[in-house]
């Protein structure tokens, strides 16, 4: 029986980065945690211990500061593509690089009514995140949003679901839906403004989340990727996410109180998870 090496690859994990661009009236900050990891010919590296096609990890996360310092600031998907085209460019023996990066969001401090130019509060647990995937033929483009936490009060309900004898769910017809959106979406095309388009699926999101009469979250999930879809031409498909955050409404009628739906227990564990992928045809 023969035996050979599999699919492999190796990388710099958690490289961490925080850029500061100081103009004389206002200071700009990045924060980004990168993932880096090449595919190429490295067998003898393995099967021999021969290291001379092996790039030093510690040289990629080296590289990502030089390339920082030497460029302005521009979006994580920009910055992670002119990593690759180096890396590609001055390595012949890799041959896929992929660059994962999730960018932690700042907003400014409102001082006397104005933001402040050079002080900043984090903005929860919600990050950027960009995916990239190239070789030398072409290269695949993801963005997205982790952790972005929403909730509303109605226009959600929950009926006509499939029951049997282990079912204790009641139905609802003005539920408490809340979720943590994650979502990514692949790019179609180069000329992409990265930013814009950043924001705008974020608030479309957001819109479509708050605006939709839900029937359930899968319901939801949909609405949100057709809009996203509808919105913006250069986004071929789009994964959506969805935890189902519960929100019980606390039995008070022990204590001889009413609770007309005021009064919840958030729950974190077990919860629902609900995901899909919108695409064009």
């Amino acid at each position: 029986m023969g035996i050979r090496l599999g699919k492999n690859s190796y990388g710099k994990s958690c490289v961490r980065l925080l850029r500061v661009g100081r103009q004389e009236a206002r200071h700009d900050i990045k924060e980004l945690t990168l993932e880096i990891r090449f595919e190429g010919d490295f067998e003898t590296a393995h099967t021999t211990g021969d290291n001379r096609k092996i790039l030093p990890t510690d040289t990629m996360k080296n590289t990502v500061y030089v390339l920082a310092r030497q460029h302005p600031f521009e979006p994580s998907e920009d910055f992670s593509r002119r990593l690759i085209q180096h890396f590609l460019a001055h390595n012949p023996q890799v041959q896929r690089v992929e660059i994962d990066a999730a960018e932690d969001l700042w907003a400014r401090i409102p001082c006397g009514g104005s933001p402040h130019a050079s002080a900043f509060t984090r903005a929860g647990e919600e990050k950027r995140t960009a995916m990239l995937d190239a070789t030398r033929d072409g290269i695949a483009i993801r963005a997205g949003i982790e952790n972005l936490i929403v909730l509303k009060t109605t226009k959600s309900a929950f009926q006509g679901f499939l029951r049997d004898r282990y079912t204790t769910l009641k139905e609802d017809q003005n539920r408490i839906l809340s979720t943590s959106i994650q979502a990514d979406w692949l790019y179609d095309g180069s000329a992409i403004e990265f930013n814009r388009v950043w924001d705008g699926v974020r608030r479309t999101l957001l819109e479509t989340f708050a605006e939709h009469d839900s029937l359930s979250l899968q319901h939801t999930l949909y609405a949100m990727g057709e809009a996203v879809l509808h919105s913006f031409e250069p986004i071929r498909e789009i994964h959506l996410s969805l935890p189902n955050k519960h929100y019980n409404l606390v039995n008070l009628s022990t204590f001889e109180t009413d609770n007309p739906s005021e009064v919840f227990l958030p729950t974190d564990e077990p919860h629902g998870l609900i995901e899909a992928t919108v695409e064009r045809d």
